[in-house]
């Protein structure tokens, strides 16, 4: 039992001088990121849409499916904004198994925690480069946050880490949108006292610094599902579900209600099947009251190029290695439906 140390490992600032954004990018970034903050705070009644595989696993497949959800993007801009799902780490139930670019930038190889760090950075850049699309990723480690803050417009806080009080205490010091999710067991005042932590001030310890946070007005609830203690999956995106939560939401005198709703994990069953008939209810429900039209701002939708998923060793060229995900045939036809509903 032991902490053994592999490298030392170079500053974020070292590694941004190395791989550093263009000012053309830093621009293209600051757009994308006022376009979430509009939609957050109510500026624009555009619907957003993160959405993409539940890893990013190779880059190659990931900037091809990203290339693809561009072309999509222009036809459905004046209703839908899209923020590519780029997530770099993955959480494990039992801490084994693949945990992303992050820890394998080769699935295949073993773990080079430098080695993806600089892979992060260069991917993240290829996809702003090439499909002019900004991404969104999981802040499963806060300390990692420095490496990639200039790269990301849309952070999520995953359901395992949303009581987690150094993923609140970061969260509200970050300048963009940030998405707590409900917890496992489902409580809903857990996410609330997420996003509340999240909105307020702290001074903590960051990266050997006494650290002051402003709080982060951006900081708002994503509804996954739950698993009750038998194991078994509960949804929370149904109707009388969202409308209680929006509710309770509103009670609390949150800034800029928002709820985005997570169409797969707890939410589908894992059925990524599911998930165009879970995204359509959604935004037919909305219709149906103003709260929700007005809270309801978008949709988590796990997606890659083929559905599915896959081990590792198969190779199969765009199919996820971790949670099945919808195919691109399939998610296209949705985006393009959603666009006409909405």
């Amino acid at each position: 039992m032991s902490f053994d140390i592999i490298r030392m490992l170079p500053t974020p600032e070292e590694i941004a001088s190395e791989i550093p954004l263009t000012k053309e990018l830093n621009e293209l970034k600051a757009k994308k990121d006022k376009e979430i903050v509009d939609i957050i705070t109510g500026v624009s009644n555009k619907f957003l849409l993160i959405i993409g595989p539940c890893s990013a696993d190779n880059e190659d497949s990931v900037c091809d499916y990203i290339n693809r959800l561009a072309k999509v993007q222009e036809k459905v801009s004046d209703k839908i904004f899209i923020v590519p799902r780029i997530y770099t780490n993955k959480p494990r139930t039992n801490g084994l198994g693949y945990k992303g670019m992050l820890h394998q930038p080769d699935p295949a190889e073993d773990e080079n925690i430098l080695s993806g760090i600089k892979q992060i950075r260069n991917m993240h850049i290829r996809v702003m480069r090439e499909s002019h699309l900004t991404g969104a990723d999981e802040m499963l480690y806060p300390e990692n946050y420095e490496y990639a803050k200039d790269l990301v417009s849309y952070h999520a806080v995953g359901a395992r880490s949303t009581e987690n009080q150094q993923h609140r205490l970061v969260a509200s010091g970050i300048d963009i949108a940030v998405g707590m999710k409900n917890p496992m067991c489902g409580d809903i005042s857990v996410m609330l006292n997420s996003i509340k932590a999240a909105q307020s001030s702290h001074t903590f310890i960051y990266n050997r610094e006494e650290t002051l946070t402003s709080g982060n007005p951006l900081a708002h609830g994503i509804l996954r599902g739950a698993v009750d203690h038998y194991g078994r999956n509960i949804s929370n995106y149904h109707y009388e579900d969202v409308l209680d939560t929006a509710q309770k939401y509103i009670e609390t005198g949150l800034l800029n209600p928002t709820l985005i709703i997570d169409t797969n994990h707890s939410n589908s069953g894992k059925k990524y099947f599911e998930q165009p008939r879970i995204a359509m209810e959604i935004i037919k429900k909305r219709k149906y009251s103003d709260i929700l039209k007005n809270m309801v701002k978008g949709l988590m939708i796990e997606s890659y190029i083929e559905e599915g998923t896959q081990k590792v060793s198969d190779g199969v060229y765009g199919k996820s290695i971790t949670d099945p995900c919808l195919g691109w045939v399939d998610t296209e036809k949705l985006i393009m439906k959603m666009a006409e509903k909405l």
